[in-house]
Order: C-alpha cells, then sequence, then structure tokens
C-alpha cells in the first residue's frame, strides 16, 4: 500500500500569518461554545468485552469521516491561492510520497492526499477488517498513529486558518466538541506524540481542561501560553 511509507514532515515557514498575533479560537466566547456538555473522557474509555482494536478502528473511521465533514463545511474557502501551504501556527507540513520524495503542495492538496489515503485505509479488509473471523495486521496500532497524526494537521488548518468562516457559518461549537473528543481518545490510547500535538497545546488546555473536557490528562503541557511561539522542525 502506497501510502504506507507516505509521511509528513514540518519546518518553519518564514511567514508570520496575521492570525498568529491574536488567535480568534482562543477567545472565550468562542471557546465556551459546545454541541453536547456529555463527559468524553468517559466516552473514550474502552468498554468491557470489547476489542481495543475494534474500538480503535470503529473511533478512527468515526473521526475520519467527521473531520472530513467538518473540513468540507470551509473547503471552498480553503484555495491554493488562500492557503499556499499546509500551515498551523508557525509550522508548516509537508507531504512524502511512497519514494520518500517531498511533494510541494498546497493546503487543499494536502487535505486530499490525507482523506484519500485514509478513505483507502479504512475501507481495506486487510487493514480495518469488518468480516468476522479476520484478524487486524500487526501494524494496525502503527496505521491509526498515523492516520491520527494527519488528521490533527487538518484540524489545527481548521482553527488556524479557517476559524473566522467557522465562526461565521456558527459552526464552531462543532469544531470544539469534535476536537475536545479527538484529542481525549488518542491521549486515552497514547496515539499522538505530545511534541506533535504541542503547537495546539493553547486550545487543548482550554477546551480539555473544562468540565466537558473531562479533564487536562498529560498532554497539554505548556498551557495557554506554552505553545504560542513553538516553531516545529520534523
Amino acid at each position: 500500500m502506497d501510502w504506507l511509507m507516505g509521511k509528513s514532515k514540518a519546518k518553519p515557514n518564514g511567514k508570520k500569518p496575521a492570525g498568529e498575533e491574536k488567535k480568534m479560537y482562543l477567545e472565550p466566547e468562542h471557546t465556551k461554545s459546545r454541541i453536547t456538555d456529555f463527559e468524553f473522557k468517559e466516552l473514550v474509555v474502552l468498554p468491557r468485552e470489547i476489542d481495543l482494536n475494534e474500538w480503535l478502528a470503529s473511533n478512527t473511521t468515526t473521526f475520519f469521516h467527521h473531520i472530513n465533514l467538518q473540513y468540507s463545511t470551509i473547503s471552498e474557502f480553503c484555495t491554493g491561492e488562500t492557503c499556499q501551504t499546509m500551515a498551523v501556527c508557525n509550522t508548516q507540513y509537508y507531504w512524502y510520497d511512497e519514494r520518500g520524495k517531498k511533494v510541494k503542495c498546497t493546503a487543499p492538496q494536502y487535505v486530499d492526499f490525507v482523506m484519500s489515503s485514509v478513505q483507502k485505509l479504512v475501507t481495506d479488509e486487510d487493514v480495518f477488517p469488518t468480516k468476522y473471523g479476520r484478524e487486524f495486521p500487526s501494524s494496525f496500532e502503527a496505521l491509526v498513529k498515523k492516520i491520527c497524526r494527519h488528521l490533527f494537521h487538518v484540524l489545527g488548518h481548521i482553527y488556524w486558518a479557517h476559524f473566522k468562516e467557522t465562526l461565521a457559518l456558527e459552526l464552531h461549537g462543532h469544531l470544539n466538541t469534535l476536537y475536545a473528543h479527538f484529542i481525549l481518545f488518542t491521549r486515552e490510547f497514547s496515539l499522538l506524540d505530545p511534541k506533535e500535538t504541542a503547537i495546539m497545546d493553547d486550545l487543548t488546555e482550554v477546551l480539555c481542561s473544562s468540565p466537558t473536557g473531562g479533564g487536562s490528562g498529560d498532554g497539554a503541557s505548556g498551557g495557554a501560553s506554552g505553545a504560542q511561539n513553538h516553531v516545529k522542525e520534523r
């Protein structure tokens, strides 16, 4: 499978977007918006008598569909002209093809690579088996981690580059709820490296430390100020 060899890397993009000075998505009036008050920290726990891989597969597939849907609401604003790079804060992500070659792409192209690749995986019976008696591959957890890493990039880009449009569509409550659920799930099963998510620690601290988030957990080191000016190189 070609994408299994793919990876993304990030490094400073040399630009300082206007939004970096003041992140609209961190304003209290916006972070309080949710579509449910459910305790996601309870929801993400592995239920009794449920196989771990089955639980990871079910939730990963659901997050993929919801994040894809969330992105689709602002996709008309995410173009090669408005988003010439896949940027989140002061970090730019690159896509690498199956040969390890860096693919220079715009944000919408990057997201398309992500969604197409994940769609291919979650519909592959050899990777995400749905039929009785089929076993998960030994590399399944590593694949789930890779999927979550790329989905995190998409969520980060929506917040960083398209929160204004999300707000205008009154979908920020959906975005906040999705983000909190996703982050708490990935923390529960250690699916994302804290260094990878540090770029959004300020938002994570706010959304996942509130009563609806279910606690701050172990992954929000740095708090609101810790991730303000992080520069990531991978």
